[in-house]
């Protein structure tokens, strides 16, 4: 017996061994499935930079932003998640697409812009672009005759309409017309009232590969023409890419280091399982193409302490185990027994608000949900799977001193309700500051929030600077401080154009004084005249819609968290007070960005949603103590059982609030300035979330059940 588990100890340290080589080196020359063939974001490699001008000489606003929503979506349905798309000027709207090295290849993607209508045989029009949802290609290898074919998916208004046209039409052609040009004359061969229909007899899968794509820039709001494209660099430079992994590597040591000095042998049967957690991780966003940004990497950070958590639970129940006097083996059986309903509540809650904002999100938030979700997936199987079956061959192999695994010792019950008042004036102070501060940044810079160009839009410049620049940090020594001087702005962005001697150069909203001011700067810095400066007003790259698809999906995932607590736990107030303690985290949140004026960007939308769900987490694992609780305490002694439960689980919250704040710490030091404005409120959020868990969420559950007793007596 002790035999195999040896053996079966090498064969899992191979294994995982295996992963870890595999995730540092990849496969081939392109290092397939390693860290290296991992898709960066335009912050962190920058991509492919398309401007299209409108037909149209006066588009509306309206117009301008339908199209922007549109053309965001279309780039998040064939995998573009962090692309960003904004206007710049009156009728120019720039499409940013990370990782991206070919523009002619996007360009086919997105397809040719153009207008697009579907005639019959009279001329009328039948449907018109802004009916399409999409087109496809997909090929039938069982077909001699109509092996390559479109497949034309319409919204509800376009099907509608083509249903009818169709049975009207039967046997004979609805024409499409792309700029007035006839492209394909299709016959019906029937009613087609589900609004999906199928372009046959394509004479090859590229003929059919143009028309889905015609098809599908065709069906924008409005008429677009290329006006130029080019590859350009990344927003943040390889410091930023360079110091994150050193910080991230160190913040994990030091994980590895605490985990082994606290918990000792189940401590090191966690790093074995986090280890792996890394390398499976890292292998899976290689295989499936994830674009990873500051978002996503935010919610790796929450997954990395999630997965810490998840071991946390086990070893302190496996601890109150030991000091019940039960074997070694029992006690890990218990410890794993036991911890499994909290960690599955706090995973799920977590996993709802991923989904949620994967369906609703586009951006940057998507990106945050599918690397959040994966996180939380991984982290689940190497808790229950790999760190239990480490643990097992251990016991297995002899290491069975209780000593090597710790054991809990009994703790003094804290006073944390009868001082509830004491914690609730210390939330309303700190959420008061930013109130009181919020009308003096009004008064200063115009609004409550310092918004950065992702959320104010702003001016781009593009100067021909006369020689090609090879790397962010050396276009930041050249430029930085004259761009600072002659705008005022304290956090311009610079992209490099690669294969032309240009640079772009984007700052918050100037005035006519400090264009001319960055104007006679750049003339004398590179010797250039005024034609080869070409400045544009940008919109904020985070759309209205998105701001509202966001807000959409926080509320949708606090309804259905709430939904999910109530039937998990059987009781309401649980919901409504894990729902109180997340407004709370958020307002501190908000105080925080007030107060310091931290620039709100796409680090505020992920920095936000990592204390969501970090904060939902810890509340739960709480909550699940007080439930069980429950079922031992004296009749409506709520206080008892509420205190008891936050001072059995205080040691939990506190060492996994500890990792992830370690990790964060070390990106704040190490990191380069956008680093630090990301990792700032992050460092705040996790003690916030903490604080809530404990001294709001658990005060007010008390108080409702408290109320509903009273209430109970008085009927």
């Amino acid at each position: 017996m002790k035999g195999k588990s040896i053996l079966g100890l090498v064969l899992m340290i191979l294994v995982i061994s295996a992963a870890i080589y595999l995730a540092y080196t990849g496969v081939g020359v392109n290092h397939r499935a390693g860290a290296r063939d991992i898709n960066l974001g335009l912050d962190l490699e920058g991509g492919v930079s398309i401007t299209y001008t409108t037909v149209k000489e006066e588009p509306t606003n309206q117009e301008i932003t339908d199209t922007i929503y549109k053309l965001t979506q279309r780039l998040d349905e064939k995998g573009y998640t962090e692309s960003e798309v904004y206007k710049e000027g009156g009728k120019r709207i720039n499409v940013d697409i990370p990782g991206a090295k070919d523009a002619n290849k996007v360009l086919a993607e997105l397809g040719e812009p153009g207008r697009l209508a579907f005639k019959d045989e009279s001329g009328n029009v039948v449907i018109s672009g802004e009916d399409v949802k999409d087109a496809s290609v997909f090929e039938d290898s069982s077909s001699l005759t109509s092996r390559f074919n479109v497949r034309l998916e319409l919204n509800d208004a376009g099907a509608k309409k083509f249903a009818e046209a169709t049975a009207a039409n039967v046997g004979k052609v609805i024409e499409i017309f792309y700029n007035d040009e006839s492209i394909l004359r299709p016959t019906v061969n029937s009613a087609i009232t589900d609004g999906v229909a199928t372009i046959s007899g394509m004479e090859s899968i590229d003929a059919a590969g143009h028309l889905a794509s015609r098809i599908r820039i065709g069906a924008l709001p409005l008429e677009l023409q290329e006006l130029r494209s080019n590859v350009v660099g990344a927003k943040m430079g390889q410091d930023a890419i360079s110091t994150s992994v050193q910080a991230g590597a160190i913040g994990i040591i030091l994980i590895f280091l605490f985990m082994l000095i606290y918990y000792r042998v189940p401590g090191l049967a966690a790093n074995i399982g986090l280890a792996f957690y890394a390398a499976l991780t890292i292998i899976i966003i290689s295989l499936t193409n994830i674009t990873l940004t500051l978002p996503g990497i935010a919610g790796l950070i929450l997954s990395v302490g999630m997965a810490v958590d998840a071991n946390v639970i086990i070893f302190a129940r496996i601890r109150e185990e030991l000091a019940m006097e039960k074997t070694l083996r029992a006690s890990v059986n218990a410890g794993f027994k036991k911890a499994m309903s909290a960690i599955l509540d706090g995973n799920i809650t977590t996993f709802i608000v991923a989904v949620i904002l994967y369906i609703m999100g586009t951006g940057t938030i998507k990106g945050f949900a599918v690397t959040l979700a994966l996180g939380i997936i991984i982290s689940m199987f190497t808790a229950f799977v790999v760190t239990r079956a480490i643990l097992n061959i251990f016991v297995s192999i002899g290491i069975n001193n209780k000593k090597l695994y710790g054991v809990a010792h009994e703790g003094r019950i804290l006073p944390i309700i009868a001082k509830r008042k004491f914690w609730f004036i210390i939330s309303i102070i700190v959420i008061a500051i930013g109130f009181v501060k919020m009308p003096i940044n009004v008064s200063s810079q115009g609004s409550i929030f310092n918004k950065d160009i992702e959320f104010a839009g702003g001016t781009s410049t593009l100067v021909s600077v006369g020689k090609q620049y090879n790397s962010y940090e050396e276009i930041e020594t050249d430029l930085l401080a004259i761009v600072v001087e002659a705008t005022e702005n304290a956090t311009p962005q610079f992209q490099n154009v690669e294969g032309k001697e240009q640079v772009i150069i984007k700052t918050s909203t100037l005035s006519t004084e400090q264009r001319i001011n960055l104007e006679e700067a750049l003339i004398a810095k590179f010797n250039i005249d005024t034609t080869m400066i070409e400045s544009e007003s940008i919109s904020a790259t985070v759309s209205n819609e998105m701001k509202r698809d966001a807000i959409i999906a926080v509320l949708l995932s606090t309804i259905f968290i709430l939904i999910y607590i109530t039937l998990r736990f059987k009781d309401y107030k649980f919901g409504v007070s894990s729902i109180i303690a997340l407004v709370h985290d958020i307002l501190v949140m908000i105080t925080v960005y007030v107060v310091f004026n931290i620039p709100i960007n796409n680090a505020f939308i992920a920095a936000m949603l990592t204390i969501i769900g970090y904060s939902i987490n810890d509340t739960i694992v709480i909550f699940d103590r007080i439930r069980e609780n429950q079922k031992h305490m004296k009749r409506g002694d709520y206080q008892g059982v509420v205190d008891s439960s936050i001072s059995q689980t205080l040691s939990r919250s506190i060492n996994t609030s500890l990792t992830v704040f370690i990790v964060t710490l070390v990106l704040y030091i190490l990191g380069v300035e956008s680093m630090r404005q990301f990792t700032f409120p992050l460092l705040i959020g996790t003690i916030c979330g903490t604080y809530s868990s404990i001294f709001i969420a658990s005060p007010i559950w008390y108080m409702l059940k408290k109320k509903e007793t009273k209430t109970n007596k008085t009927a």
